[in-house]
């Protein structure tokens, strides 16, 4: 399994911005959020990586190539930096190893028998429904 590169803050452009929802008077004066912006075409990761990572259908991802990712979700602004740190670390692991490609699998014999035998017995039970005649 491969290690996925650890991302050198020099890469990532932090700015700290005020967030939103509830909050209190705190929430107004404080830039306590993070917009976290990461430059995949530019960065130092392997092509492969680069690859995966555009290709993903996020809307996080713009079309330029750059990640934006709002932290909010703590008061302070150390530990928003750390969650959005975090996240973007998490997504560039969630593409280092590349998928397996699946082998299409064909059903036994046997479980191809079962299910006829058990969708005939059905489909007898199913008959025995029927409106009674006398």
């Amino acid at each position: 399994m491969l290690h996925a590169p650890i991302i050198p803050e020099s890469e990532v452009d932090i700015t700290a911005v005020r967030a939103q929802g509830a909050g209190g008077q705190n929430v107004n004066k404080v830039s306590s959020a993070i917009h976290l912006r990461f430059d995949i075409r530019a960065s130092s990761l392997p092509d492969g990586i680069k690859e995966r990572l555009l290709a993903q259908n996020d809307s996080r991802i713009t079309r330029d190539g750059v990640l934006i990712i709002k932290a909010q979700a703590h008061r302070s602004q150390e530990q928003n930096r750390e969650d959005a740190m975090r996240r973007l670390q998490e997504m560039v692991e969630a593409v280092a190893t590349p998928q397996r490609v699946r082998r299409p699998t064909r059903p036994t014999r046997s479980s191809q028998r079962k299910r006829l035998e058990v969708k005939t017995s059905r489909g007898q039970v199913k008959q025995l429904r029927g409106k009674v005649t006398e």
